[in-house]
């Protein structure tokens, strides 16, 4: 393996056992699906973590996303990595969580409206750019609610993080549960280029049921007494698709040429198991 591929998983590991040891106590005193919610900014960290790994070790590579205009491409490429990790080490420690949540949500915001929306005449027609479009802004999201669920109780910006949030999330997964309807064939989770390999079983039945899960999901965060119970089963399917799916692709394909991409599509798909998870924060 290179550098590159054991520096992103070496970092993911790092930050998965060290989250999971300092969220002991916080998961011991939740219960129901507040167990499984409180797990979402560890997840979340540890998605994080792996990709700052790769703004540091392919920055060079990465440089070139920026768009032209901007100048100091290589500096901004350094600067979203330690953005990445510093955001990923408030999430495992809950220390300033509200903060870096905030921050993290715009700078997810950022990618969307100078990397995305100045392609979109480009790219109107194609699938794949609608999906990594919509998955920036759904991680932004995401962020948004965890952000909104520590203000201030009765802050009008807390709430309105939340419910804003909370929608993005929502109708990223009708999105994408209708993507999974149209394009059974391809990857579940989050819907791209990538065909299901031939050694799966039944991957129309696969993309059909997390189809439906996202489907029923969506529709579930929009009401308020549904909130926890959709994000948390939405959560847990895609975390059992991440290690059940992609990280046994990521390990047939560790020592190829696709090995970076592997990881990446288990960082995207836990990135995203996350948002889920943080969906449901601030939810009665």
């Amino acid at each position: 393996m290179s550098l590159l591929t054991w520096g992103m998983i070496g970092a993911g590991i790092a930050v998965l056992v060290a989250g999971l040891f300092l969220v002991r106590a916080r998961f011991a005193a939740a219960s129901g699906a507040g167990r499984v919610l409180v797990l979402g900014p560890v997840f979340e960290a540890v998605a994080l973590a792996i990709f700052a790994a790769e703004h540091f070790l392919a920055a060079r590579d990465l440089s070139a996303i920026v768009p032209r205009w901007i100048p100091g491409a290589l500096f901004w490429t350094y600067f979203v990595g330690a953005a990445l990790l510093a955001a990923a080490i408030s999430f495992i420690t809950w220390r300033y969580v509200r903060w870096s949540a905030s921050l993290l949500a715009v700078l997810f915001l950022i990618f969307v409206a100078t990397i995305h929306l100045p392609n979109l005449t480009k790219h109107l027609h194609e699938r794949l750019f609608w999906t990594i479009a919509v998955r920036e802004t759904a991680f932004a999201g995401g962020a948004m609610v965890l952000a909104g669920s520590l203000w201030p109780r009765g802050r009008s910006a807390g709430t309105t993080l939340i419910l804003l949030g909370r929608f993005v999330v929502a109708c990223t997964f009708v999105f994408y549960a209708i993507q999974h309807f149209l394009f059974p064939l391809f990857v579940p989770g989050v819907p791209s280029g990538k065909m299901t390999p031939a050694w799966v079983p039944a991957p129309t039945l696969l993309a059909y049921i997390v189809g439906i899960t996202l489907l029923v999901a969506g529709v579930g965060l929009t009401i308020r007494r549904n909130g926890r119970t959709a994000a948390a089963i939405a959560g847990t399917v895609l975390l059992l698709l991440t290690i059940f799916f992609y990280v046994p692709i990521l390990l047939l394909e560790i020592r190829s040429p696709l090995a970076v991409e592997g990881v990446n599509y288990v960082g995207d798909t836990f990135l995203f198991a996350a948002t889920a998870l943080l969906a449901g924060f601030g939810a009665d």
